[in-house]
């Protein structure tokens, strides 16, 4: 993917990839942080801008994988720490404090699914602890998640997360996606197709008494918007048949809109998952939904695992705990990151940014003769090279993914940070200048891959 001169510009993140891969594993701590040949390593950020090791700069359309609203390093996150730091003498408690029922109280006036709310400190944490209230408040043990989408690393959503097919009029085959599974893991997690509200439906009624969750991205990977009446019908069967329904709002919380997906569809489920932006660029986590679920894990109801005390005789909470749950230097930079993008219509600019940068890209694709569109809403979007409309991750599985990966490609050359095939997120620091060079060496990354292909 990597022509000869940028991995020339770039041997230093080359030599420290392989040094990383004597100590960790795959050279990275994560696995989403790696792509072929090698990662980018970066040193240094500021705003809309990151630099590498060897001294390149780019324009990141990553941004922590959406998770820098504001950008990296913005004086009012970074004075929210400070004062954290300098005024509460601590970086931690380890007890209650007064920024957790703050930013508790608030979540609940921005999304309508939220009355009350727990900390967690990362989002697979949250949806797993969506999954175990919902779950535990049906008494059904089986749930359903969607082809393709992602809620985590552990054990009951590491499925079809891989899409099982690319033909999006067969019924997904459950499949794991990872060594380690059990086999009852795999047997009470079931998959359906996003965006077809006929057949998810018809398998919720048949399989109602089993079901106790459906739990999916209200915008599958972030980008690919849902048919309105898919979520408002999957809305109504789910309350149908007592099932808990669960929108995994990690991508799309303050980016598709400040309310979220259910606020810019007008659609209210029973758990929301939230994280990202809402950090400010710290590990979080929230669940937040109905008070009578969120109460199940409530250590009022009985005796905690966790406590010497005598509780209630034959009762006993859900259990959840944390060390860092609401921890005062990730409140603090979120709630400094939602008090600006609620000020002045900022988070308003920053879409329309979002779709003049879009529009931009779409008129260069197209004035050279490829069949490219962006997909998304709000401040997150992707770039898929097919002539189709996109409303399945079917539909990118069926697009010119080697086209788009070679793009990809030079336009890290270019510098223009994202990783290969992945979403673009922007930013309040993208300003309309930052959009213009971003077009500018768009082309020039466009160009290059013609002639590429010309010479094929």
């Amino acid at each position: 993917m990597f022509t000869s001169s940028f991995v020339k510009q770039t041997s230093g993140s080359a030599r420290a990839y392989q040094e990383a891969c004597e100590w960790l594993p795959g050279g990275v701590t994560a696995n989403i942080k790696y792509f072929s040949p090698y990662p980018i390593m970066m040193e240094k950020a500021d705003g809309a801008y990151v630099w590498d090791i060897d001294k390149n700069r780019y324009i990141d359309y990553n941004l922590c994988y959406g998770a820098l609203v504001l950008g990296h390093g913005h004086p009012a996150v970074n004075r929210a720490i400070q004062t954290v730091l300098n005024q509460w003498g601590t970086t931690s408690f380890g007890t209650p404090h007064a920024l957790e029922q703050k930013m508790a109280k608030h979540l609940a006036d921005l999304y309508p699914g939220i009355e009350k709310v727990r900390y967690t400190h990362s989002g697979m944490e949250a949806t797993l602890l969506a999954i175990r209230l919902a779950t535990a408040w049906t008494g059904k043990k089986k749930i359903v998640k969607f082809d393709g989408h992602y809620h985590g690393s552990f054990d009951q959503v590491l499925i079809n997360v891989h899409p099982s097919n690319s033909v999006s009029d067969a019924m997904p085959v459950t499949t794991s996606d990872s060594y380690g599974l059990s086999e009852d893991i795999v047997a009470n997690t079931l998959v359906l197709p996003f965006n077809d509200l006929d057949r998810t439906a018809e398998f919720l009624r048949k399989h109602h008494a089993e079901i106790g969750a459906v739990i999916l991205e209200p915008v599958q990977a972030g980008y690919i918007p849902p048919d309105p009446e898919f979520l408002k019908g999957l809305r109504e069967v789910t309350r149908e048949w007592n099932m808990v329904l669960i929108f995994d709002e990690i991508k799309t919380g303050f980016r598709v809109s400040l309310a979220g997906a259910q606020g810019y569809y007008g659609v209210s489920p029973d758990l929301t998952t939230l994280g990202k932006v809402l950090g400010g660029g710290f590990p979080v986590g929230v669940v937040g939904g109905r008070k009578d679920i969120l109460d199940l894990c409530s250590p009022t109801r009985g005796t905690d695992i966790l406590s010497m005390e005598s509780g209630n005789a034959g009762e006993k909470p859900l259990f959840h705990s944390g060390t860092h749950n609401g921890h005062p230097l990730t409140l603090a930079a979120g709630w400094a990151t939602l008090q600006l993008l609620e000020n002045q219509n900022v988070y308003s600019a920053l879409e329309e940014n979002t779709l003049r940068l879009r529009s931009g890209m779409e008129e260069i694709l197209n004035r050279h003769g490829l069949n490219g569109k962006t997909v998304g809403v709000g401040s997150i979007f992707n770039l898929v090279f097919t002539d189709r409309p996109v409303r399945q991750v079917y539909d990118v599985l069926n697009s010119n993914r080697d086209l788009r990966k070679k793009l990809d490609g030079f336009l890290l050359e270019q510098g223009i940070y994202v990783k290969p095939l992945n979403r673009f997120s922007t930013s309040v620091a993208h300003t309309p200048e930052i959009m213009d060079e971003t077009l500018e060496q768009f082309e020039k990354g466009v160009l290059k891959l013609i002639k590429q292909e010309m010479m094929v």
